[in-house]
């Protein structure tokens, strides 16, 4: 297990929302918190402590009036860690070469794959052929719907007709470096990790799974561990002690492998 740090911007601020309360119309969401550092402070202090592999997420769409702003933040913490971070929201085809040369080490793909809830396998060919799969990260987040869950897209408001399963990371590995699967409906809560989607991601083991949504304590790490085997990596956000929250990011890392 590897922990992942996460840069969240939204309005044009390192955010931590509640991750389903988040709506395009009004630029709105529910905050934890709101950071008066800006991006590059946390890419510095990741970079200073020889963390890679986390992620950069820009929270508003390209529509908003936000979205430069965000972007200017996004781009100035790549700047500060190259090569150290992956950088998602609003990617795409004719944009992911520009984010790779200015500094991410991989994308973060969903929406553009996924339109009108199915898979665009043409879009995710021009990704490939674009940037390469070693540089791509799908993000297969989801939401609970019945009995299974789904991937959702468009900043985790649009249901998708694909249901994740073993099966699906088997079906979109050989597109993709890594993924990133946020829970959703806890993301932002602190409340506890989803453990039926943990116990499932544990059983692939293939390439790199990064868990995120639902940690709020010391415990939660360890279930996660227990339940995925060992073979999750974590990103914690509200509740780590960077973003306002109890856990001491410094004894988090101490209980990574």
């Amino acid at each position: 297990m590897k922990f992942r740090p996460c840069i969240d911007i939204h309005n044009g601020k390192v955010k931590q929302i509640v991750g389903s309360s988040l709506l395009d119309e009004g630029d709105r969401a529910k905050e934890n918190f709101v950071s008066q550092c800006a991006a590059a402070f946390y890419a510095n202090y990741y970079r200073e402590r020889n963390i890679k592999g986390g992620h950069i997420i820009l929270l508003n769409p390209a529509s908003s009036e936000y979205y430069e702003e965000t972007k200017a933040q996004a781009l100035s913490a790549l700047h500060a860690y190259p090569d150290g971070m992956q950088i998602g929201g609003g990617i795409h085809s004719e944009n992911a070469r520009e984010y790779i040369e200015e500094g991410a080490s991989h994308v973060i793909v969903t929406s553009f794959v996924f339109r009108d809830g199915r898979v665009n396998w043409d879009n995710l060919e021009k990704l490939v052929q674009e940037v390469g799969r070693e540089r791509i990260v799908l993000d297969l987040s989801c939401r609970k719907w019945e009995d299974s869950y789904f991937v959702v897209t468009d900043r985790w408001q649009k249901f998708t007709d694909e249901k994740l399963s073993l099966e699906t990371l088997d079906k979109f590995s050989p597109y993709c470096d890594e993924f990133l699967i946020h829970a959703v409906d806890v993301e932002g809560r602190a409340s506890g990790v989803e453990k039926e989607l943990a116990v499932m991601l544990g059983e692939y083991g293939k390439i790199p799974v990064t868990y995120a949504g639902g940690v709020g304590s010391y415990e939660d790490i360890e279930t996660l561990r227990t339940l995925g085997k060992g073979r999750l990596d974590v990103t914690i956000g509200s509740a780590l002690d960077l973003f306002g929250g109890s856990l001491e990011f410094e004894k988090v890392l101490a209980l990574m492998d």
